[in-house]
């Protein structure tokens, strides 16, 4: 029989993916969908679900860590992506030019969207400390 630790890891990393998932699924419709949306939650929404898709793979990935320590993973490897885009030499432009890439590099640097980056990230920290690790255990790291 597994120890309760161990399935309780499984269950998290289940929320943590499912949670990535749906942050790229809601992403993709609020560009998709953006005529649709009010224009403020049109121009600020995917870059918020973007960093929140990051945060919960940094959970899914270091299942063991803090919250605190995936929310400043999540805001270094945002900002470092962010900041990249000031690099625009051809070939990386090239890569930019690409859906995938624009999805996952970006297109320009935002000073706003290093904004959305922080408010993204606190509010995936919010949604893990009082609804997913409330409602299935509160702790799953090993002391």
């Amino acid at each position: 029989m597994k120890p309760l630790k161990e399935i309780s890891r499984k269950i998290h990393r289940l929320i943590y993916i499912v949670s990535a998932l749906l942050m790229v699924l809601l992403g993709l419709s609020s560009r998709r969908f953006s005529n649709h949306l009010p224009t403020f939650i049109a121009e600020n929404s995917g870059d918020m679900l973007w960093v929140m898709m990051v945060y919960f793979g940094f959970r899914f990935l270091l299942i063991r860590k803090s919250l605190l320590f995936a929310g400043i993973m999540s805001l270094l490897f945002s900002f470092g992506i962010e900041c990249s885009q000031l690099y625009q030499a051809d070939w990386i432009n090239d890569l930019r030019n690409t859906t995938i890439g624009a999805l996952i590099l970006g297109r320009g640097f935002l000073l706003i969207d290093l904004i959305r980056y922080l408010l993204g990230i606190l509010l995936a920290g919010l949604l893990d400390k009082f609804l997913l690790l409330k409602k299935h255990g509160n702790s799953i790291r090993e002391h």
